[in-house]
């Protein structure tokens, strides 16, 4: 005879299934807000800060020369410095996206010095549309323009509970 699934049991998958959206790692998300984004280049980590305390910390993937700071568009940089996550992207080509307000002032001018646009498209965001599939492979390699990638299921998470103005402090 086989062993069929108690009917709780079933509705507790269910139940399950539908509310992991509102989950962050163990965290319940309704109603919670991160306050602040940290970027850690070298380790590769983004974390999510409420009142001086971690909500959530992934890995990233960064742009393909990940070392140093970005000067120039298409230098395949990440920036660092202080920015705010100044709107979100629904319908970004990677999934969902937050937009970094870089450049700031600073890089706008090291740009000038350099002779060079300083772009402006960066951002934290999904997997590229078509290839959610790959998920936690994708961070193997740093393979951005300058962007901080995460899972389709991570740029949900931190989508919900990183709202418009949120500092980021991006470091080497």
């Amino acid at each position: 005879m086989r062993n069929l699934a108690s009917p709780i049991a079933v509705a507790s998958i269910l139940v399950g299934t539908l509310t992991a959206p509102l989950a962050l790692h163990g965290f319940d998300v309704r109603g919670r807000r991160a306050d602040r984004v940290l970027v850690e280049k070298q380790a590769h980590r983004l974390t999510l800060w409420r009142n001086g305390k971690t909500l959530a910390s992934y890995r990233i993937a960064l742009g393909r020369q990940p070392s140093g700071d970005k000067q120039c568009q298409g230098d395949h940089k990440t920036p660092e410095g202080l920015f705010t996550i100044d709107h979100h992207v629904p319908d970004s080509r990677f999934h969902r996206a937050l937009h970094v307000s870089y450049p700031d002032a600073a890089h706008r001018v090291a740009a000038r010095r350099h002779g060079c646009d300083p772009g402006g498209e960066i951002m934290i965001h999904g997997i590229k549309d078509g290839l959610g599939w790959l998920g936690r492979l994708h961070r193997m390699i740093d393979w951005t323009d300058g962007c901080m990638a995460v899972t389709d299921g991570e740029i949900e998470e931190i989508y919900a509970v990183v709202p418009n103005g949120t500092p980021v402090e991006i470091r080497p």
